[in-house]
């Protein structure tokens, strides 16, 4: 039978930087919606839902002709909020897909899903970019390097591999993309675990993952915009959709 892949975005209202992001306007309309509408763009998703913690994003949602699922606020992590709205769904493979990447292109996620589906060499799978060279120290972007069978073997905020006997080809670094397809099984046990050492000391809960031993494959994408995270990044989309509009 053929897998069936669902595709959740997790929706909070909370935000560090940017309170009550989700719903900022961006060219009419909120900026989940924009989300969601890069993301019906794929050609491996059987269902999108959207899974949020607010009342009023649920609205949004619903009004745009999008599938809301109202999910507990004291949930730890956008992946318990993607397992809790897939609880009584049919779903074999499920893709988390930030909420925040207006600018998501389709195919990056049709290749991480096909990556996983193409066989069984992998638990997970997610994606990469080429690093650019003002990025390499930037801890706010993550790396991520992977073994000749583009199996991760390790992510970090700091730059990997790093540049200590010899400067590696650019084509070493890669710039880690928050994008993850799971096999359902495998997002079920990633939430039932404690949080890492690991992951708690670099603030990246990819690496509960490797510590526990499973495979993360990495699709290789040829660039993928920056998501939103401040207010100059919200300008920065908004100029960019209204040009293309």
């Amino acid at each position: 039978m053929t897998p069936r892949v669902v595709g959740v975005i997790p929706a909070r209202w909370a935000s560090t930087r940017l309170p009550g992001k989700m719903l900022a306007d961006i060219a009419g309309k909120p900026l989940v919606i924009r989300t969601l509408e890069a993301v019906r763009k794929t050609k491996t998703l059987n269902e999108i839902y959207i899974a949020t913690d607010h009342p009023q994003i649920f609205d949004a949602v619903r009004e745009h002709g999008g599938v809301p699922i109202m999910t507990d606020p004291a949930l730890p992590s956008g992946s318990d909020r993607v397992l809790a709205a897939i609880k009584d769904k049919k779903a074999d493979v499920v893709v988390n897909i930030q909420g925040d990447e207006p600018l998501i292109p389709a195919e990056a996620i049709d290749t991480t899903v096909s990556l996983l589906l193409s066989g069984d060499d992998f638990d997970v799978t997610t994606a990469a970019a080429p690093l650019k060279p003002e990025q390499l120290d930037n801890t706010s972007v993550v790396k991520v390097v992977t073994d000749l069978q583009r199996r991760a073997l390790y992510f970090s905020r700091s730059p990997i591999p790093h540049p200590w006997r010899c400067f590696p080809p650019a084509s070493a670094f890669l710039r880690h993309v928050g994008l993850y397809v799971f096999r359902r099984h495998i997002l079920e046990e990633f939430c039932s675990w404690e949080v890492a050492d690991l992951e708690r000391c670099e603030s990246l809960e990819q690496l509960r993952l490797l510590v526990h031993g499973k495979r993360i494959g990495v699709a290789l994408v040829p660039d993928f915009p920056q998501g939103v995270d401040t207010e100059d990044d919200l300008e920065r989309v908004r100029n960019h959709l209204s040009l293309s509009s």
